[in-house]
């Protein structure tokens, strides 16, 4: 039997093979501490110095701005965390928003324990933050203002640049959660005029456990790990040396193919998304028509459950939910809920998101596979 088609490329990538390949050395021969000044350091050295410059070209900062790390969840709490301890002697009040990622919203909830009082941003309907909403919830006291670039769950883009410009008119740091949007949008520091953005590599056809945090030079959060001077003194540890050249090359892939990727996500989806609607009724698209991810498709089917659908598709599509139902239970997703998308409609929400592996084949197929089945549990509810 063949693999399930995979359309959850927003939950993990596949590695690329241009990564692999680049990764493949480290593996085997060149396992040397990027530290040591002898033989075997040199290349490492050498191949994670290019990994710094490939991500910075991504990002269009200087390579002295990028700190490497264990992921997008390390280059959250290094971003807020570290702003919170160096700028607690002018403030303790953080902003974010309701629909961030747990490795955000939890960093807030910490700490809020700790002593920091944090406004919790609303969205509308289509998922996005009003930069009114940011200006009002600004105090003399505020310190940080964290917002998402690209929403996980329904692929809403935020007006990121606005809201750095007010921001840098406050004296404010202002932090970005780009895990999802690199690789997938046209991410430039500059154009944002963010200070500092998270990057996950298994977001963008690297392997887990890699990430990066832009720190913009002029800022000084406090030190997440501490240890041995790598990093630039910055972070410690040893380096990573293995995953960092192959969040390097994917970075260096991303930008080279950037055009070409975003397209064909597109196509992807939007085939995808026509399919469903010509095969299902009583479907709803969540987030924003236009100002969305190009491979991110949130879905809900009317008064059906999302975990159920899964359940009948699962052996020939791998997709997400947006809602989990126990028993006489809901769990909705706390995106859907800041949407307020009605239960009837969130409960039967899933996540199909596309990726540059994904083929027109694979997506016909697909369609099929869903529609049968939405057709086939609308009809026993029916009966």
């Amino acid at each position: 039997m063949p693999k399930p088609i995979y359309l959850d490329y927003n939950a993990t990538t596949p590695h690329d093979p241009e990564v692999v390949e680049a990764m493949r050395p480290y593996f085997e021969e060149e396992f040397g501490n990027p530290s040591s000044s002898h033989y075997y350091g040199s290349k490492p050295k050498k191949s994670v110095a290019r990994a710094r410059q490939q991500i910075a070209s991504l990002l269009n900062c200087a390579p002295e701005e990028i700190i490497f790390t264990s992921g997008g969840t390390e280059s959250n709490n290094f971003a807020i965390k570290g702003c919170a301890e160096a700028f607690r002697h002018k403030g303790n009040h953080i902003i974010t928003s309701q629909i961030e990622h747990p490795a955000v919203l939890e960093v807030c909830r910490f700490l809020e324990k700790k002593g920091f009082e944090v406004s919790y941003l609303p969205v509308d309907e289509f998922g996005l933050i009003a930069v009114a909403d940011v200006k009002a919830a600004v105090k003399q006291k505020t310190i940080l203002i964290s917002i998402m670039t690209a929403n996980n769950e329904v692929g809403t883009i935020e007006s990121i640049a606005e809201i750095a410009n007010l921001a840098k008119a406050h004296g404010i740091p202002f932090h970005t959660d780009a895990a999802q949007a690199v690789g997938k949008l046209a991410v430039d520091v500059e154009d944002l005029g963010v200070d500092l953005l998270s990057i996950a590599g298994h977001k963008m056809y690297a392997p887990k456990g890699v990430g990066a945090l832009f720190i913009r030079k002029d800022l000084s959060p406090a030190k997440f790990l501490h240890g041995a001077g790598q990093e630039m003194a910055r972070r410690a540890g040893t380096e990573n040396v293995l995953e960092i050249v192959g969040l390097g090359m994917a970075c260096e892939v991303a930008r080279r193919d950037l055009e070409k990727n975003i397209k064909h996500m597109q196509v992807m989806r939007d085939r995808l998304y026509a399919g469903i609607k010509k095969g299902c009724d009583q479907i709803k698209l969540n987030g924003h028509s236009q100002k969305r991810l190009p491979n991110t498709l949130s879905i809900s089917f009317y008064n059906l459950e999302a975990n159920r659908i899964l359940d009948a598709i699962g052996s020939e599509v791998a997709a997400s939910a947006g809602a989990a139902c126990h028993s006489d239970t809901v769990q909705i997703s706390d995106v859907l809920k800041a949407m307020a998308v009605p239960l009837n409609w969130a409960k039967g929400t899933l996540r199909l998101t596309t990726g540059r592996m994904t083929t027109g084949e694979e997506i016909d197929r697909a369609v099929g596979v869903i529609c049968a089945a939405v057709q086939k549990m609308k009809s026993v509810k029916i009966k």
